[in-house]
C-alpha cells in the first residue's frame, strides 16, 4: 500500500493533492465548532493583551516614569529621607512601589530604596529592596550586588558580605567596579578569617587592574595573607 501511494504522489499529484484537499475539508466540516472555537479564543487573548498593554500597562508606565522623577531629584541632593517617603506633594520611592508595582520605574525604585536605607543605617531594610530589583542594565546590578554586600558588612555577616561582592566583582568587567569590589570582597574574607580566599582575591586585583586605586598597597594585603596562612 505505501508503494501505491508514493506511486500515485509521483505519476498523478494533482489527484494525490486533492485526496489531501478533501481529507482536511471533511475534517474541519466535522470539527468547525471546535475550530471557531479556538480561533476565537486566541483572538480574544491576543485583542485582550493588546488592550491591557494600551489602556492599562503603557499609560501606567509613563505615569511612574513622571512620578519617580522628583525622588530621583531628591537622593541626588542626598535627600533620602524625602527621596524614600515623598512629601505629600510628590511620591517616594516607597510610593511607587506600592502605586506602580508592575512597572520598570517600581523596579528602579526597589534599588533608589536600598541605597537609601543603606545610607541611613538600615541594613537589613536595603537588603529587602535591592534584593527585589530585578536589573538589565550591567552597572546597576553590579552595584545593587555590591551594595548588598555592604549591608551584610554593617550587619557583621561577612560571609554573606564575601558572597555578594563576589557577585558584584564577577559582573561584566569595569575598571572602575570591579576593584573597589574585588577589595572589599579581600577585605569581608579576612573579616571571616577565610585568608586563602583573600589572598587569591587580591593577587587577582594585583594582575588584573595593576592601576587601580585599590592595587596601590595591594602587596601590604597580600603579604599580611601570606603570613597569616604560613602561622596557621
Amino acid at each position: 500500500m505505501a508503494k501505491k501511494k508514493e506511486f500515485d504522489l509521483i505519476e498523478n499529484p494533482e489527484a494525490a493533492v486533492e485526496a489531501g484537499l478533501n481529507k482536511v475539508e471533511t475534517f474541519v466540516q466535522k470539527h468547525k465548532e471546535k475550530i471557531i472555537g479556538v480561533v476565537g479564543a486566541a483572538i480574544v487573548g491576543v485583542a485582550g493583551v493588546w488592550a491591557y498593554n494600551q489602556f492599562i500597562s503603557i499609560p501606567n508606565e509613563e505615569k511612574a516614569q513622571v512620578a519617580i522623577y522628583p525622588a530621583q531629584q531628591a537622593f541626588a541632593k542626598d535627600s533620602l529621607k524625602l527621596a524614600l517617603n515623598g512629601n505629600g506633594l510628590n511620591l517616594g520611592f516607597l510610593d511607587i512601589i506600592e502605586e506602580y508595582g508592575s512597572t520598570k520605574a517600581a523596579n528602579l525604585a526597589n534599588y533608589y530604596a536600598g541605597l537609601c536605607y543603606l545610607s541611613l543605617g538600615q541594613p537589613e531594610d536595603a537588603i529587602g529592596y535591592l534584593d527585589n530589583f530585578k536589573g538589565n542594565d550591567p552597572v546597576l546590578s553590579i552595584v545593587a550586588k555590591g551594595a548588598i554586600g555592604d549591608a551584610f558588612a554593617d550587619l557583621n555577616q561577612p560571609k554573606e558580605a564575601l558572597e555578594y561582592y563576589t557577585l558584584a566583582s564577577k559582573g561584566e568587567a569595569n575598571n572602575f567596579l570591579t576593584p573597589i569590589f574585588l577589595k572589599k570582597a579581600g577585605t569581608a574574607a579576612e573579616m571571616g578569617e577565610n585568608y586563602k580566599a583573600a589572598l587569591k582575591i587580591y593577587k587577582r586585583l594585583k594582575s588584573d587592574f595593576p592601576n587601580s586605586n585599590e592595587s596601590e598597597d595591594i602587596e601590604a594585603f597580600i603579604s599580611y595573607c601570606e603570613a597569616k596562612i604560613s602561622n596557621s
